[in-house]
């Protein structure tokens, strides 16, 4: 252990290096400029400073004082041969664990150390066994949310399988979302969240009958009205869970079919009132969904599926968000080739039904 002797008089070092050195397993690191002293203990972790009063520059209370700044908790026994209360009262004040007065007491000295260094080795042990739980928290927690990643990438899978669309859509839609957020300027956190939450946008289609969801051909009106059903289908199986990442995830399914001019559904909301997750997400999911093959539809080339998003800003879409899409396209393109489809059966039919899928 680190034990520093501060003392301005070279023979009052060189007495308690000699008594430091009795003590088991102690190091003394020893100085006369208390201005050098402090220096060295900002930059170390000593166990126990041992400080004069009375020294030019820098006296023991204000080396103290300042040491406290950056080790708030390892003992400092000052050593003076001033008696006075109020020296006393002000050096406790600044962070002065205890006294010793000269003429030292060897043996006292020695016993008081120990105890101090005791207390300190107790002091880190509980350190580091705080610091050992709060990793395994963390690797519990890790892999807590890592099992919950892949439940929720499970479930939108689930969902794909009942829907012409494929896996690789929730991925890209999913990328997608983050590169909007990321030019947003939304936090790594914030962006990440949404990469993970996005991709359960249309669990709700696990409650829509296979004759409507599977229809290949247009929906009648009253069809349509019951696969908007799945927003708030979505949004009621997610938000039932306690986990801030399904919670996250109900409100894009309830919302992501929302338009910024309030034409969309479930609930006609329109602009900011529509969640800014929701708003993200309708433009990664449209823009996929155009540029996608699928049994009923032709893809889309990028230029067509581009002006589309263009034309609908301020009507289906968040200006903001379009913006945000086409800033770094490279990373579009890219997360387009990265996710690609399995291959589907062409056919001739060129229909969007319902820009953005059902």
């Amino acid at each position: 252990m680190k034990v520093v002797v501060i003392d301005d008089a070279q023979i009052n070092v060189t007495l308690l290096q000699h008594l430091v050195k009795k003590l088991p397993d102690c190091e003394p690191v020893c100085f006369t400029d208390p201005v050098a002293a402090l220096a060295w203990c900002v930059d170390n972790d000593p166990d126990l400073v041992v400080v004069d009063y009375m020294m030019p520059q820098l006296n023991g209370t204000e080396l103290t004082k300042q040491f406290r700044a950056r080790h708030p908790d390892n003992p400092v026994l000052m050593v003076t041969a001033n008696h006075e209360l109020e020296l006393r009262h002000d050096a406790l004040h600044n962070g002065v664990t205890d006294f010793l007065t000269k003429p030292l007491d060897n043996a006292e000295f020695l016993a008081r150390a120990r105890n101090m260094l005791a207390l300190r080795k107790s002091h880190k042990l509980l350190q580091d066994r705080a610091a050992l739980l709060a990793e395994e928290v963390r690797q519990a927690t890790a892999k807590i949310v890592a099992q919950e990643r892949e439940t929720i990438f499970c479930l939108a899978k689930a969902a794909e399988y009942r829907d012409p669309e494929t896996g690789a859509h929730i991925l890209r839609m999913a990328y997608y979302s983050r590169h909007i957020a990321r030019a947003l300027g939304l936090s790594v956190a914030q962006q990440e969240l949404l990469l993970e939450a996005a991709p359960m946008h249309d669990i709700g289609k696990v409650g829509t009958p296979d004759l409507i969801l599977l229809k290949q051909g247009k929906l009648t009106d009253e069809e349509f009205i019951i696969m908007k059903q799945h927003a708030v289908i979505g949004f009621e199986v997610l938000n039932a869970s306690s986990s801030p990442m399904l919670k996250v995830a109900a409100e894009i399914a309830y919302t992501h079919h929302e338009k910024f001019d309030g034409a969309g559904y479930p609930r006609g909301l329109k602009g900011e009132d529509i969640p800014l997750f929701g708003r993200i997400v309708a433009v990664a999911d449209v823009f996929d969904a155009l540029t996608s093959e699928r049994p009923y539809k032709k893809a889309w080339d990028i230029e067509r599926a581009s002006q589309l998003l263009q034309e609908g800003k301020g009507k289906h879409f968040d200006p903001a968000c379009v913006e945000a899409f086409f800033t770094d396209f490279e990373e579009v393109l890219a997360i387009k080739n990265q996710f690609v489809d399995e291959t589907v059966d062409p056919r001739e039919q060129d229909e969007v039904l319902g820009v953005g899928g059902r």
